[in-house]
């Protein structure tokens, strides 16, 4: 949160909140130091911008990884050609397509 407060004129999110009584106070800790209920909403922000910043960086790890560490497997030896009339793909071993049964 310091980058985003700072961002923002140094706002604290964690000390925004609703007073859900009738008396006023300035402050959260003033708040609930006097018992009164409060729906604590800078928290809940403050929450929120944590698990996306952190969900973020997870997701750049993650595609870090898949990118630079996780190679292809390498690829098996040839098991298909193309055919010359049709251009069909069939087995290496064929003596004539099954597409347009020219011989090959």
């Amino acid at each position: 949160m310091p980058p985003i407060g700072l961002l923002l004129g140094h706002v604290d999110f964690s000390q925004l909140f609703l007073n859900l009584g009738s008396v006023h106070y300035d402050k959260l800790g003033d708040a609930k130091a006097a018992g009164a209920a409060t729906l604590n909403y800078g928290m809940f922000l403050n929450t929120i911008v944590n698990f996306l910043i952190v969900a973020f960086c997870v997701f750049l790890v993650v595609t870090w990884f898949h990118k630079y560490l996780m190679k292809p497997a390498p690829a098996g030896p040839a098991t298909t050609r193309e055919c010359p009339q049709c251009a069909m793909t069939i087995p290496i071993q064929a003596k004539k397509c099954g597409h347009c049964t020219s011989a090959i």
